[in-house]
């Protein structure tokens, strides 16, 4: 099953790797490639989801990143990339599918690739949407004391691990009222079946080298840029949000009430506004 593609998925040759890549839209419209976060395949960023934002006349690019879904893949623990490599594959999904410019939507940790395609190569990007990020400073809170993860599964046993990362999904919701568990844990099913190393998925993105822009940090982005936060985010509370709005020049913030360090659907209508607003043709 991991290694049938379903319709409309590709695997292209990037940068070393094989990455599974799946679009929506019209090509001829703007350009929305998603970045999803730590461990999470495209299946993280909802077709539905996808569907809508292409319904509002852009072409919206999901994938796998590398240890997630059909991409390629690495022993547990030996993730034989940094975050400049998967900044370049980014660049990489853009080449192959003649994109010179998108607006680059990047969740949680993976908002690292924001800060790198912004600082480093500025050239290729329309505009930037940072979606539960944080700018890493000291000062700013921890995680919530109320935050409890699940103990790690023994991930050879395929129905432990979808209880784990529904756990986990659930931890990271943060009480919301919102949080959908009969929805998540069909996700986790089809994304643990579909993956061609879980173990991998679990644990190699948290081992990657952590390395940043050459040119510059989160003061030196130039593009215009949108912060989305939920309210209720355990992992980086609501803080964080409003310190990378301040650390970007110009840059605004969208909170969505109610969402933990996710994006549930009762708030998908306000983010997609925001970010259509966001990615207007006259900023491409």
């Amino acid at each position: 099953m991991a290694g049938t593609l379903t319709h409309g998925e590709q695997l292209l040759k990037i940068n070393g790797a094989e990455l599974c890549v799946e679009t929506f839209g019209d090509r001829a419209d703007p350009a929305i490639l998603l970045v999803a976060g730590s461990a999470a395949s495209m299946l993280w960023w909802d077709a539905e989801l996808c569907e809508r934002i292409a319904a509002a006349d852009r072409y919206v690019i999901r994938y796998d990143h590398r240890d997630t879904g059909r991409s390629t893949g690495y022993p547990p623990g030996e993730p034989a990339y940094s975050f400049t490599d998967l900044t370049l594959d980014v660049l990489g999904i853009q080449d192959a599918l003649g994109i010179e410019r998108a607006h680059v939507v990047c969740q949680s940790m993976f908002g690292r690739t924001g800060l790198i395609l912004g600082v480093d190569h500025p050239e290729r990007v329309a505009s930037l949407t940072f979606m539960s990020g944080s700018t890493g400073a000291d000062d700013l809170p921890p995680p919530s004391s109320d935050l409890t993860m699940p103990a790690e599964p023994d991930t050879s046993d395929a129905a432990a691990v979808v209880e784990y990362v529904v756990a986990g999904a659930r931890a990271y919701a943060g009480g919301s009222p919102y949080f959908d568990e009969t929805a998540i844990r069909a996700l986790v099913e089809r994304d643990v079946a579909r993956a061609r190393s879980y173990a991998s998925t679990l644990v190699n993105h948290y081992a990657i080298e952590l390395d940043g822009p050459a040119r510059g940090g989160f003061g030196d982005i130039a593009a215009p840029t949108l912060v989305v936060h939920g309210d209720h985010d355990p992992v980086l509370p609501l803080p964080h949000g409003e310190a990378l709005r301040d650390a970007i020049p110009g840059a605004q913030l969208l909170v969505l009430e109610g969402a933990g360090h996710d994006l549930p659907e009762p708030v998908w209508e306000d983010f997609v506004s925001a970010l259509v607003r966001h990615t207007e043709r006259d900023r491409a």
